[in-house]
């Protein structure tokens, strides 16, 4: 078998063993995962599972890339879907990205509470894995950069990262539905309300 060979048929493996990562999450929890189940699933030996991936961590990490790469397309088109060609604009688009955060989230609910919920044993993450984090940000660059354009952007990372955390806290409790969640059907109404108002502040009076 030529190294071509071996490669396609390693990346093959990695691809399927990813797939049965994920189904496992969705039908149980990423607290289900297991290392002899998943090698089960894709025909391997448990010992075989660890020639695909190093260890858990990496599997559970490369399982978050794949969901972070589906969560910046789905920002992406909320952010395509406004044209932010005056501040006020710029609100209106934070509210679509905001928008489509909480969609994908409640349409990907485990896959996406698994973002959150691996307990992975070494904390060091991965560049790649960091540089994914980061890059779900970008979409709010534009419409806060016109928003704030006299700011730099260490101050306009900062302020991202904020109403991200807010928005985030109201999406979790909503989709816990805790005692003090906000009601399902009000979760748009309320997500925009606060994204304006976080954001009015920025707006000149007319």
């Amino acid at each position: 078998m030529t190294l071509s060979a071996i490669a396609k048929r390693r990346q093959a493996q990695l691809e399927a063993l990813i797939d049965a990562a994920e189904a496992r999450i969705i039908a149980e929890g990423v607290a289900s995962l297991k290392a002899r189940d998943l090698a089960s699933d894709i025909g391997v030996a448990l010992g075989g599972l660890y020639n695909i991936v190093a260890d858990m961590d990496m599997l559970l990490l490369k399982v978050a890339q794949r969901t972070m790469e589906r969560l910046d397309a789905a920002l992406e088109a909320g952010a395509a879907s406004v044209v932010a060609d005056t501040p006020r604009a710029a609100i209106t688009q934070l509210v679509a990205i905001a928008h489509a955060y909480y969609d994908f989230s409640r349409n990907n609910l485990r896959l996406w509470r698994a973002l959150f919920e691996m307990r992975l044993k070494n904390p060091d993450l991965p560049e790649w894995n960091r540089q994914a984090q980061l890059g779900l940000f970008r979409h709010m660059n534009a419409p806060l950069a016109r928003l704030r354009p006299e700011a730099d952007e260490v101050a306009r990372t900062l302020t991202a990262r904020t109403l991200f955390a807010a928005v985030h806290g109201v999406v979790v409790i909503g989709l816990e539905e805790r005692l003090i969640a906000v009601p399902a059907a009000a979760m748009k109404q309320q997500i925009e309300w606060l994204v304006r108002a976080a954001c009015e502040g920025f707006v000149s009076p007319a």
